[in-house]
């Protein structure tokens, strides 16, 4: 496989990775630059799995970026969430946008409270649709510690959703029940 084949395979699986931990567009393309870079500068030709190399590559420059940076990740991903808001506006109803502005506004103040380990885990498995043992690959965990980091975000999260709107979630339960 050459270069140019390999970043047209992954590229995009990395591009979602990096915007969806760091919900900022030129942050992502620029994590999804330097990944290729690195990965470009090792001897990727003789790994064995390299979505999984790649991808912990990525999950690495996207946790460090989060290290350095979080308040101004939050100051711009707010910018690009009105502006992509606004778009949407202009071709949906009125309705529509308002909920699905609630429940974006709802998932990501759920995801900004969550620490770096289970934001990485929940976002792999759920925007990356990665395995637990493509995740614990990834971010070289053991795959117990991957089940337990997102069934404790999962738990956090439910929590939160809870202390805000215990009725929603009741009939939610009721739902599955029948």
């Amino acid at each position: 496989m050459t270069e140019r084949e390999l970043f047209d395979r992954y590229n995009k699986d990395v591009y979602r990775t990096c915007y969806y931990m760091l919900r900022n567009a030129q942050d992502a393309e620029d994590i999804c630059h330097d990944v290729f870079v690195t990965v470009f500068r090792q001897d990727w030709q003789r790994i064995e799995h390299v979505r999984a190399w790649i991808m912990r590559i990525t999950m690495n420059h996207c946790l460090n970026l989060l290290r350095k940076n979080r308040t101004k990740r939050e100051k711009q991903s707010e910018v690009q969430r009105l502006h992509e808001h606004a778009v949407a506006a202009a071709v949906k109803p009125v309705d529509a946008v308002v909920l699905e502005k609630e429940a974006s506004a709802e998932w990501e103040r759920l995801l900004k409270q969550l620490p770096d380990k289970l934001l990485a885990v929940v976002t792999l498995r759920y925007i990356g649709e990665l395995s637990m043992s493509e995740i614990a690959e990834t971010l070289r965990i053991p795959q117990g510690t991957v089940k337990s980091r997102l069934h404790k975000a999962l738990k956090m999260m439910r929590k939160k959703l809870e202390q805000n709107d215990p009725i929603w979630l009741k009939g939610e339960e009721r739902i599955g029940t029948y």
